[in-house]
């Protein structure tokens, strides 16, 4: 999952117009609120330091093992997979090395490292010399996801250390993750975009926005990718699926046609039942549920379009979200650990704009109380 969108200049300056509209009313709605950042979270401490920017981390099933993203190979500017030893700190890459990464995920069961990468591109060295180059020139650029229709899934044997490639059609392929059994994958791809005709508008709309055209989709773990079944047939961006606790649901974020608006949903496997479980009016994304499936964690600009603060909503969307950090800047990605009793996420709060993951003990309790407390969701 990008840590952040592609968007036109237009469309930024439509959004932050947006959301300036709505501030007001939600400024005075959490200033209601008497909750702080340390009703939640505590000992909080930076977990990655070496690298431009890392982000996107997520547990093994025994809370022993993070694996996240990090660019810091000295001749590729993009993100690479590493894998960091919660005891010891020590940290290995699982990548290749070469071309993009973004999304990993551990198998709950057999601890292979399902990623999206592009490492089989072979323009991947050229476009890895040209970005040296032009962040070596000093010119500047808005940090934005390409959305690279070469990044297909992979997996990486913990045992032997070899990869598989999973997925093999054009277009984006990434923001994947495992079934807590392990048999599952759910992913967002782009594929629908290269697959047929499109019109003009929409051939348009994919040199702009890739992203628009982004769906949910499924397959078995053992397949080779031939066998996915898409779940999403709306509009607008669909990506950043993640798999309920029990198995049974999926928890995702769904743009709007714009690319301006993005809410947290689920749904059945089947792809039935879905339900819109924010309603912001602001980017809300990078949903998470909670160990003890009772509720989600999640990102949301709500406050101000490049101040995204972390939330936490019931599973079933019946209550007002309730604000949980209180630091101007990027905190999003947000990841519990297994036990619930830890919860990693990527912040810029040590300074500057890029991204770092940073650790904290998370009050369970203090969550589920506070929940308790909201006012109902308006129908």
């Amino acid at each position: 999952m990008p840590m952040q969108f592609r968007r036109s200049t237009v469309l930024f300056v439509l959004a932050a117009a947006t959301v300036a509209i709505v501030s007001g009313f939600s400024r005075t709605l959490f200033a209601q609120s008497q909750s702080s950042e340390r009703d939640f979270l505590s000992r909080i401490r930076r977990l990655t330091i070496e690298g431009r920017r890392a982000g996107e981390g997520y547990w093994s099933k025994d809370g022993k093992q993070l694996v996240f993203q990090s660019e810091r190979e000295p001749g590729n500017p993009f993100y690479q997979i590493y894998l960091m030893d919660m005891d010891s700190g020590n940290t290995t890459r699982v990548s290749p090395g070469t071309g993009k990464t973004t999304c990993a995920f551990i198998n709950p069961e057999t601890d292979d490292i399902l990623f999206a990468s592009t490492h089989h591109d072979l323009r991947s060295k050229q476009l890895q010399d040209d970005e040296l180059k032009f962040r070596a020139s000093g010119q500047e650029r808005r940090y934005s996801w390409d959305y690279d229709p070469e990044m297909e899934l992979y997996i990486r044997s913990r045992q032997t250390g070899s990869y598989r490639r999973l997925t093999n059609r054009r277009g984006y392929d990434a923001e994947a993750s495992f079934s807590p059994d392990g048999q599952w994958i759910v992913f967002s791809s782009t594929r629908d975009a290269y697959d047929r005709e499109l019109s003009p508008a929409e051939r348009k709309q994919l040199d702009t926005d890739p992203s628009y055209f982004g769906e949910i989709y499924i397959m078995r773990t053992d397949a080779d990718g031939a066998g996915a079944r898409r779940l999403t047939k709306v509009t607008g961006y669909d990506g950043g699926p993640f798999f309920s606790p029990d198995g049974k649901r999926i928890v995702w974020r769904r743009f709007d046609e714009a690319g301006l608006i993005a809410d947290v949903w689920t749904m059945n496997l089947d792809g039935t039942d879905q339900r819109k479980i924010t309603d912001f009016g602001a980017m809300s994304w990078a949903p998470y549920i909670h160990p003890s499936g009772e509720y989600i964690i999640f990102a949301s600009n709500k406050l101000g379009f490049e101040n995204f603060e972390l939330f936490i909503v019931d599973v079933d969307g019946k209550k007002q979200p309730v604000r949980v950090t209180y630091t101007d800047g990027f905190d999003g990605l947000p990841v519990p650990s297994p036990d619930g009793r830890q919860l990693a996420w990527t912040s810029n709060r040590g300074g500057g704009r890029e991204g770092q993951i940073y650790l904290a003990s998370w009050n369970h309790d203090a969550a589920r109380a506070a929940l308790k407390s909201a006012p109902a969701r308006r129908p």
